[in-house]
């Protein structure tokens, strides 16, 4: 190169450097600026990776768990039942969980399914998720007859159902999901190394930011089962369910806990069941109660009565019932801030100003918990609740 040339270069670079340093002398930038915009989402780097980062958030105004400060993270999961034709609908509720509380958090998140995930399932959710991925397949013993139920007898009850137009009553595969999700996602390997979990199932969307973390606040506050959703069960898949119920009660008095949610259950101290369940496409709840020898006695009793398959049995009303008698009714708890939606129902959170807060996109009018067929009502009543403010304007 000519010396010419290279003179100007060696001076151009020169007075580049010259500026830089000028700039970044006479134009200080604070270091947390992000703080200043907005506290609630800033998330500090300077210690943690992304994977294991500690947190800080602004309390919200509202009462309950938004008065929580989280520090840290808690040893939780996501946990997905699908298949991998719901691989774009799934997609969808991951980015509104993303969007709205996970961004901040990076919690892990389990797929499960009866048969292997293919590559796009796992190329397209592991790119949404925030935190690490783990996809496991269901043991098939899980997932098929056990050996006491008569597959002939099983097989003509989904035929009468089918006739009556009952819902799911004709499908095997939905029996095999229910009987899955009542007692057997909390003891698939992948599920054991956690002690919370967060149900989330395709098709869903989340109305409200989710400025605290759900995990830590049942973690800290007690709460086995926590719920946004509630309604009554189609008897007519459920018949033989609470006999099967007062037999256990019967059986296993230790396990019935005092102060439990009876009254949430039963108009007439537990002779009936009065269909009354949290609706279990939302969860979030212990790991550790659901492995618990009361939960699991409980499950045994229901699973060999034969319901799962000669009727109808859903997890829903299992857990709900499981909640209800097992844990006193303070453990139990009801999210309002969580804006939900899986179709038909919505939970739009009661308040005006905790809407706004919460940045939320839902139509108050739409909200189901204070309507006829909702059980959150009772909830409260149960818990000796004062509703929140507003709610008479959504009934």
């Amino acid at each position: 190169m000519a010396i010419g040339p290279l003179r100007y270069l060696l001076f151009a670079v020169t007075g580049l450097a010259l500026f830089f340093l000028i700039s970044r002398s006479a134009i200080p930038i604070p270091e947390n600026i992000g703080t200043k915009l907005n506290p609630a989402t800033y998330k500090d780097t300077s210690t943690s990776s992304s994977s294991s980062s500690s947190l800080q958030h602004d309390a919200l105004s509202s009462s309950g768990p938004s008065k929580y400060i989280s520090t840290d993270r808690v040893n939780a999961t996501f946990v997905t039942l699908a298949r991998n034709s719901d691989v774009w609908e799934m997609a969808k509720s991951i980015r509104t969980v993303e969007d709205r509380f996970n961004h901040n958090y990076h919690y892990d998140w389990v797929f499960l399914n009866d048969k292997p995930f293919d590559d796009e399932f796992k190329k397209v959710t592991s790119a949404l998720v925030s935190g690490n991925t783990h996809y496991g397949v269901i043991p098939k013993e899980h997932w098929s007859y056990p050996e006491w139920i008569d597959q002939d007898k099983a097989k003509k009850v989904r035929q009468e159902m089918g006739e009556k137009k009952i819902i799911y009553g004709d499908s095997e595969s939905y029996r095999h999901m229910c009987r899955y999700e009542s007692g057997f996602f909390f003891r698939h390997p992948l599920m054991m190394n956690y002690e919370y979990y967060w149900r989330v199932e395709p098709s869903i969307e989340l109305f409200c930011d989710v400025s605290f973390d759900p995990f830590r606040y049942v973690k800290e506050n007690d709460k086995k089962y926590s719920f946004v959703l509630s309604l009554y069960e189609y008897y007519d898949t459920i018949p033989s369910l609470w006999g099967t119920v007062q037999k256990f009660m019967e059986e296993h008095p230790e396990h019935v806990a005092s102060g439990n949610s009876m009254s949430f259950l039963s108009d007439d101290g537990g002779k009936t069941y009065n269909k009354c369940h949290f609706w279990s496409n939302f969860e979030i709840g212990s790991l550790e109660w659901l492995r618990s020898k009361e939960y699991i006695d409980y499950f045994e009793t229901l699973d060999h009565a034969g319901g799962f398959f000669y009727e109808r049995w859903g997890d829903a009303p299992v857990h709900s019932i499981a909640a209800g008698l097992l844990l006193k009714k303070e453990q139990i708890h009801f999210f309002n801030e969580i804006g939900y939606y899986h179709v038909p129902f919505t939970h739009c959170p009661t308040g005006d100003q905790l809407r706004l807060d919460l940045k939320c996109h839902c139509n108050p009018s739409d909200n189901f918990d204070w309507k006829g067929y909702s059980c959150t009502s009772r909830f409260f009543e149960t818990n000796d609740m004062d509703k929140p403010k507003g709610y008479e304007n959504e009934s």
